[in-house]
This record gives C-alpha cells, sequence and structure tokens, in this order.
C-alpha cells in the first residue's frame, strides 16, 4: 500500500505558551484506518487540527511537518489539502450552520465551483452514503445529535476526500447511535483517522493504534496488540 499521510516530528505551541505537540511522527497508508488514544489534554484534537492545515506547527529541524499524498501542508497548499483531508469536528453543531441540510452538504462543493447539477449529485450521494436520504429539506437543528453527526459526516464526504479524520465520533451519543455509527464508519471506504477514548469503539473500527499523552506518542502499533497492553495503557491513564 502506499503512504498517504505523513507526519514528521511535529511540534505545536499555543500563544499562551502550552507546548501542546513535542515531536510528533507517524505514517499512515491508504485505506488503513489509525485510532488515536490518550487522555484528556493529550494532544489528540489538536494533531487532528493539523492534517487538513487548521492549525500549523513546525518540526525542529525547519522542514515540513505534515504531509499528505506527497504534498506538505503549507498555506500554498490548503485549498488543495483540504479537498483531500475531510475533518469531521466532535461537535456537530460546529459543523451545521445553514437552514437546511441540503444547504448544509452543498457548502462545500458550491465553494469549490462545481456545477448546480454537480452539487445536487454529490448532496444525493453524500446523504445516502450516512443513511439520511429524504432529510434534504429539514433543518439541522431540529435533528437528534446522531442524525447531526451523519449529517456533519456527509458535509464531508460531499467534498470527495481521501481521508476522514474524526474528533470523538462517538461523544453523547447513545448505545444505538453508537453502534449505527460504528456500522457507517465500517461501510466507508475511506482511509480513516479516529481521535477517541472510546476503546471499544477504536478496536472494532481500526486496524492500527496511536497512544499520545503529553504531547508524545507513547506507542504505535496493531490495534490488538496495543489495546491489550495494560501497563500501557494503565500508563497513559486510559482504562484497559
Amino acid at each position: 500500500m502506499a503512504k498517504i499521510l505523513e507526519v514528521r516530528d511535529l511540534h505545536y505551541r499555543y500563544p499562551d505558551g502550552i507546548e501542546a505537540l513535542k515531536g510528533v511522527s507517524f505514517e499512515v497508508e491508504e485505506g488503513e484506518n489509525l485510532g488515536i488514544i490518550g487522555p484528556n489534554g493529550a494532544g489528540k484534537s489538536t494533531l487532528l487540527l493539523h492534517l487538513n492545515g487548521i492549525l500549523m506547527g513546525y518540526s525542529s529541524n525547519g522542514s515540513d511537518a505534515v504531509w499528505v499524498k506527497g504534498k506538505p501542508v503549507r498555506k500554498e497548499t490548503l485549498r488543495e489539502i483540504r479537498r483531500l483531508v475531510g475533518l469531521v469536528f466532535q461537535d456537530p453543531n460546529d459543523q451545521l450552520f445553514s437552514p437546511t441540510v441540503f444547504e448544509d452538504v452543498a457548502f462545500g462543493p458550491l465553494n469549490l465551483g462545481l456545477n448546480p447539477d454537480e452539487v445536487k449529485e454529490r448532496v444525493k450521494e453524500a446523504l445516502k452514503a450516512v443513511g439520511m436520504e429524504g432529510y434534504e429539506s429539514r433543518s439541522p437543528h431540529h435533528l437528534s445529535f446522531g442524525e447531526k453527526k451523519r449529517v456533519a459526516i456527509a458535509t464531508v464526504l460531499a467534498m470527495a476526500p481521501e481521508i476522514l479524520v474524526l474528533d470523538e465520533p462517538t461523544a453523547n451519543l447513545d448505545p444505538v447511535g453508537r453502534w449505527e455509527l460504528m456500522e457507517l464508519l465500517r461501510s466507508l471506504p475511506h482511509t480513516k483517522i479516529i481521535a477517541s477514548h472510546d476503546l471499544d469503539f477504536v478496536e472494532k473500527i481500526c486496524d492500527k493504534v496511536m497512544v499520545l499523552n503529553s504531547g508524545k506518542v507513547l506507542a504505535i502499533g496493531p490495534a490488538e496488540e496495543v489495546l491489550s497492553d495494560r501497563d500501557l495503557l494503565v500508563k497513559a491513564r486510559l482504562a484497559p
């Protein structure tokens, strides 16, 4: 398999001086599903925001720290990078802002300059993929939390990305919503990077797992191997 994402010695310091990432390095191959686990404050969300250039850190040697399909994430490449990497936020309310579901899902394709017929087709296919056909005229604000999650994923799918990045996808979902989301993500062929506290969910979705703690990578390897290492999970303040 070809390498689709590479992070090399990524550092990031917030304006208040907190160093959130301290030399993070890892690779993801096409079609791979990587789970990122760690306690609150580990740097998981900060890391995800670097993968499509919302945040931009640095490497200690001054070279580019994040690469997608061989392209460095820089200001001049952001438009192309954001077509390749779709980010789904933890709270779908941060992603849905239009009066109707159709308008929310169409927003990205319209900004790509696609013609109206292609936009309609992308919206149709994206909503079909997440099981939300027939909701086009509904207001996102009147949907259940689980339905909002699905529509938020559809807004990203409509951009036809190659990598799906999801931050705490099971947060605030009831057991049925969690199971439905798991089945949905299993059905999607994209390369996926998922940050989550839900170790059972990660085990069922991801083939590789990275443990992040205090901005550093503690371990990375096959999901079964990492998630069965009790001492490692305890060290990372995670429940085995």
